[in-house]
C-alpha cells in the first residue's frame, strides 16, 4: 500500500516558498503551549471562494491574537495529496492544514496516529451543531480510518459536489439546449461533434477522468452501492453494473469524440483554463471551480446538475486537520472556529462557494444562490455519494492510471476495470481484515 513515501517531492514541498503575515497590535497572545506562531497550509487559489473566506479569517485571527505570527503557505493539491503523511510527521509540518477527506487520506493518517483527535473541541465549540449528519461523515473516522463514525479528526466548513459547467454562448451558437436527461446530453454532444466541436473538456492526468467515470456509474447506482463501495458494507463486483456501465459508457464517449483522446495527458488546470478561454462547451467537475470561473471567465456560463442522476459525487468540502505534532493546537482550534462564523460563511457563499452555515438570505447573486440550492437539492435527497478515489489508500493514482489508458485507447473498459479492481480489494482487505 502506498504510504506517501515520495522523497524527492517531499523535499520540494518542504522547500516551497512561505508567505508570512505577522499579527499586529499591542500585547501578546500565546497558545496554551506557549506558541507564538501558527503555521497554516491550504491549497485554495486566492480568488476562489474559500481562498477569499480564509484570507478574511486570517485577518480576524490576527486581530484577535495580537503578537501571534501566522505563517501561511499555499500548496498544490498534488503536493499534499502525495506527501502529507511524511511531511506532517516531521518538524517541517504545519500546525493546521486543509486536507482531503475520506478513508484513503484523512482516514489513513488518523489511523496512523498522525492527526489530533478533535472530539472534545467539537463538543466544546459547538461544531457538531453547525454541521448536518451527512456533512459530519467526512469529519469522523473509526480506529481503522473508515469515515462516518468514531472520533472527530477534521472539520469541514464548506460543501462541494460535482456538476456540469456549460458555456451558454457556445450552446446558443450551436443551437444546443440544456439537457435534462442523459439521453438529451448525449444528443447535445452529438450536435457539437457534428459541428467539429469536442463537447466535453477532460483531464486524464488528474481527478476529472475518475469523477466522470463515477458520475456515469452513479447513473445506474443506488445508496446500497455507495455504502458497499465506500463503507465496505458488501463486496463490490467491478465487472457488473454500475461500474461496468460507467467504464463502458466512458469508452463510448471517447469513441464518439465527446472526449478528446489527447486529453489523457492534461491536468485539471488545463481543463479549467480551456473552459475559461471559451474553448470548451462543457466540463463535468466540482463546485470548487465556481468562484474562479465567476472571477476570470468572460463568456456567459452557468451550471446544471448531471442529467438524470439522483446520486452525485460530492460531500463536505476538504477538512481542517491538526497534525498530532502541531505545536500550536489551541491556536489552530481558534482558527477553525473563525471559519465557521457567519461572516466567513456568508463571504464564502457570496464568492461562489457552498457554505455549510450561511444565511441564504445574505447570498446576493442569483447564480451563487443557484449553486447552493443545487447542493441542497442533492444533499436533501441523500444524493452525496462521495468520491471514487476515497475507499482505499493509494487509489487516486490507480484511477488516474486506469482512465488515462481508457482515454488514449491503450486499455479496454474490461482491462481498466481489472486494473482498478485488485487495488480496491487489496486495500479493503488490509483495512477490514476481510
Amino acid at each position: 500500500m502506498q504510504r506517501f513515501r515520495r522523497i524527492v517531492a517531499a523535499i520540494a514541498l518542504a522547500a516551497t516558498a512561505t508567505t508570512t503575515v505577522a499579527a499586529c497590535g499591542g500585547g501578546e497572545s500565546e497558545d496554551d503551549s506557549g506558541a507564538k506562531t501558527l503555521k497554516l497550509w491550504h491549497y485554495e487559489s486566492e480568488n476562489s471562494a474559500m481562498g477569499v473566506g480564509w484570507n478574511r479569517a486570517i485577518e480576524i485571527f490576527k486581530a484577535e491574537h495580537p503578537g501571534v505570527e501566522v505563517r501561511f503557505e499555499r500548496k498544490a493539491f498534488e503536493q499534499i495529496q502525495q506527501n502529507a503523511g511524511m511531511i506532517i510527521n516531521s518538524s517541517e509540518g504545519p500546525d493546521i492544514m486543509e486536507y482531503n477527506k475520506g478513508n484513503a487520506t484523512a482516514g489513513l493518517l488518523s489511523s496512523q496516529g498522525l492527526l489530533t483527535d478533535l472530539s472534545a473541541e467539537a463538543d466544546k465549540r459547538g461544531w457538531a451543531g453547525k454541521l448536518s449528519p451527512s456533512l459530519q461523515t467526512t469529519a469522523r473516522y473509526s480506529d481503522k480510518g473508515v469515515m462516518g463514525s468514531g472520533k472527530w479528526f477534521g472539520v469541514p466548513n464548506y460543501g462541494e459536489y460535482v456538476t456540469v459547467y456549460y458555456n451558454k454562448d457556445l450552446f446558443e451558437r450551436n443551437g444546443v439546449k440544456v439537457p435534462t436527461t442523459l439521453a438529451e446530453m448525449t444528443a447535445a454532444m452529438d450536435t457539437f461533434v457534428g459541428k467539429g466541436v469536442t463537447p466535453l473538456g477532460m483531464a486524464g492526468a488528474e481527478y476529472p477522468a475518475g469523477q466522470l467515470f463515477y458520475q456515469l456509474a452513479l447513473a445506474k447506482a443506488d445508496r446500497q452501492f455507495v455504502d458497499n463501495y465506500q463503507l465496505y458494507k458488501n463486496p463490490v463486483d467491478f465487472k457488473a453494473d454500475p461500474l461496468k456501465y460507467g467504464a463502458d459508457t466512458f469508452a463510448e464517449w471517447v469513441r464518439k469524440g465527446y472526449v478528446a483522446k489527447n486529453s489523457a495527458s492534461l491536468k485539471a488546470e488545463d481543463m479549467g483554463t480551456a473552459f475559461i478561454a471559451g474553448k470548451t462547451p462543457m466540463i463535468v467537475s466540482g463546485s470548487w471551480w465556481y468562484g474562479r470561473f465567476k472571477t476570470e471567465m468572460k463568456a456567459n456560463w452557468d451550471t446544471f446538475l448531471f442529467p438524470g442522476n439522483t446520486l452525485n459525487a460530492g460531500s463536505s468540502g476538504n477538512i481542517w486537520v491538526v497534525p498530532e505534532n502541531s505545536k500550536a493546537k489551541s491556536l489552530a482550534y481558534d482558527f477553525i472556529d473563525i471559519t465557521l462564523r457567519p461572516e466567513i460563511q456568508d463571504l464564502i457563499g457570496n464568492n461562489g462557494g457552498v457554505p455549510v452555515a450561511a444565511d441564504a438570505s445574505k447570498i446576493s447573486d442569483p447564480k451563487d444562490r443557484k449553486l447552493i440550492e443545487d447542493f441542497n437539492t442533492v444533499s436533501k435527497q441523500d444524493g452525496l455519494a462521495f468520491y471514487p478515489d476515497w475507499p482505499v489508500p493509494g487509489y487516486y493514482d490507480v484511477l488516474v492510471g486506469g482512465f488515462q489508458g481508457l482515454i488514449n485507447g491503450s486499455k479496454s473498459p474490461d482491462q481498466v476495470l481489472d486494473t482498478i479492481a485488485k487495488p480496491y480489494a487489496d486495500g479493503v482487505k488490509e483495512i477490514t481484515g476481510k
